[in-house]
């Protein structure tokens, strides 16, 4: 084989369709644009979702939602994965070698999910009302 050689897969390429080129070709006179109007002429056509002057239809609904960005540094941990862990001492960075949380969270809260059983104390971890009755349950507790 030789780089001359080399050539498209047939079927690969196909030869640009020339319109408004006479009536033997099937595309003559217009071209395929029909007869008048903006579609027809050269340059002439709209923005998307223009509907000729009419309020469109994304502008007739009402703005809804928001979604804040800083939730993507908090992050949740049941009590169940708390279990699996092997260390006692839970702190963010713990969490993060552990693959629990990503590297990006800044803020994590344990919910209560799951069984706990063994004594763990958590630093700079937060815990909601429900999670901190079962940790101070089993022996644990939350050092601020």
């Amino acid at each position: 084989m030789e780089l001359n050689s080399i050539k498209p897969a047939s079927g690969a390429k196909h030869s640009k369709r020339r319109v408004g080129r006479g009536i033997g070709s099937g595309l003559g006179k217009t071209a395929g644009r029909g007869h008048k109007g903006q579609k027809s002429r050269a340059g002439g056509y709209h923005k998307v979702g223009f509907e000729g002057g009419q309020m469109p239809l994304q502008r007739r609904l009402p703005k809804r939602g928001f979604k804040s960005q800083l939730l993507k540094y908090n992050a949740e941990v049941t009590l169940a994965q708390l279990q699996n862990l092997a260390v006692d001492e839970i702190d963010v960075l713990t969490l993060k070698q552990a693959g629990l949380v990503a590297d990006i969270v800044k803020n994590v809260k344990v919910i209560k999910s799951g069984e706990l059983t063994k004594k763990v104390v958590l630093k700079g971890v937060a815990a909601t009302a429900g999670a901190l009755v079962v940790i101070e349950a089993a022996g644990g507790s939350i050092a601020a």
